[in-house]
């Protein structure tokens, strides 16, 4: 299915990260014998509250309303958009304080539940006032100039790829490395069930990147995401400019991600040689596709999908940086990371599904501006 706006994937998105923020660490899970719905007849307030907790729950559900609402605008559900936005955000909220009393680290609140809704609310009137500003059909018509109408999903994960970015990888903009860390799981999980003699073993190590296969990796990384912008943009100065523009959010976020693991002396010690060749590398890329159609580009992203997720899943992570992101997920701001860590390892596989879809769809005939 390929999104005519970018709202619908972003809203789940939002859902998603909602589910991982509010039921983190997924495990403990345990009946405590009484009603999982005791919490909505506690005391209002409970004698726990701080004014940041009113603040995140209005301000962490507020987007989600925003985005709902917005979707439902822009398919032509304007009356119902407020009302429904502020119910599916309600219903979310209440589905999470009601697992969270199966969670030995969460404490369902009906004061949570009640400023989460309000918070959707809020979002949900917000969107509805700039539609009747017209700031939203001023946005759309930005937007149609740039990725056209069908270009939604291709939007969607441009946002979250620097988010994506942001948990350190093995290799600079090495998303999907997952293979490794996979069988270990599946030996952890297998382990001590017949099942284990199924699973085929590796016949050789994994090993490490060479500095040239490093460089490609970077290459194709940062072409990536510029392929992803040239498969729904046709004009070529706007695709020079958002391609650039990609490379420069890439390495930028790459440094901030250094520079919050190690320390910000260290944000540009990951830039050595293979990595500066391979940045260059990506910009000759990038020109490289600027006169290729939008088709053409869809195809090339998938091929350099395949490979660079290929190249990756045959390397191991080193020891070093694998003992540094033990040290890092163990941080302040655990569920933020860890979600970034699972939108690290997903979003090529996401792009690469989106891709596929694309390609394999004719293309409407559409005059080029």
């Amino acid at each position: 299915m390929v999104f005519k706006t970018s709202a619908w994937p972003l809203a789940l998105v939002y859902v998603v990260l909602i589910v991982f923020a509010s039921l983190f660490p997924f495990e403990g899970w345990r009946a405590q014998g009484i009603n999982p719905l005791v919490f909505l007849t506690a005391p209002v307030p409970p004698p726990y509250w701080t004014w940041f907790d009113v603040n995140t729950n209005i301000a962490g559900y507020a987007p989600l309303g925003f985005l709902l609402a917005l979707a439902l605008v822009r398919s032509g559900r304007q009356r119902m958009a407020v009302p429904a936005a502020a119910l599916m955000g309600s219903l979310l909220s209440l589905s999470m304080e009601f697992l969270q009393i199966y969670l030995p680290q969460r404490v369902p609140s009906n004061l949570d539940f009640l400023l989460n809704a309000a918070g959707s609310l809020i979002g949900a009137l917000l969107a509805l006032l700039l539609e009747k500003l017209g700031a939203l059909a001023r946005w759309s018509s930005l937007r149609n100039q740039w990725v056209g109408d069908d270009g939604g999903g291709a939007l969607a994960l441009l946002v979250l790829w620097p988010w994506a970015l942001l948990f350190p990888a093995a290799v600079p903009f090495g998303l999907g490395q997952v293979l490794e860390r996979l069988e270990l799981a599946l030996l952890v999980l297998l382990e001590g069930t017949p099942f284990l003699m199924w699973l085929p073993l590796r016949e050789s190590p994994m090993l490490p990147l060479s500095p040239m296969t490093e460089m490609l990796c970077v290459s194709l990384g940062l072409w990536i995401p510029c392929l992803l912008t040239y498969s729904v943009i046709r004009h070529m100065g706007r695709r020079l400019a958002l391609g650039f523009a990609a490379i420069a959010v890439g390495v930028g976020v790459t440094a901030l991600s250094a520079a919050l693991s190690w320390g910000p002396v260290h944000a540009w010690e990951w830039v050595g040689l293979p990595v500066r060749l391979g940045v260059w590398g990506a910009l000759g890329l990038c020109v490289i596709a600027l006169a290729l159609s939008r088709r053409a580009c869809a195809a090339l992203l998938l091929l350099a999908l395949v490979v660079h997720l290929s190249i990756l899943n045959q390397a191991p992570t080193s020891a070093y940086f694998s003992q540094t992101l033990q040290a890092w997920e163990q941080g302040r701001f655990l569920r933020f990371y860890g979600l970034g860590q699972w939108l690290g390892w997903l979003w090529p596989y996401a792009t690469l599904i989106y891709v596929m879809v694309r390609v394999s769809r004719r293309e409407q005939a559409v005059a080029i501006p």
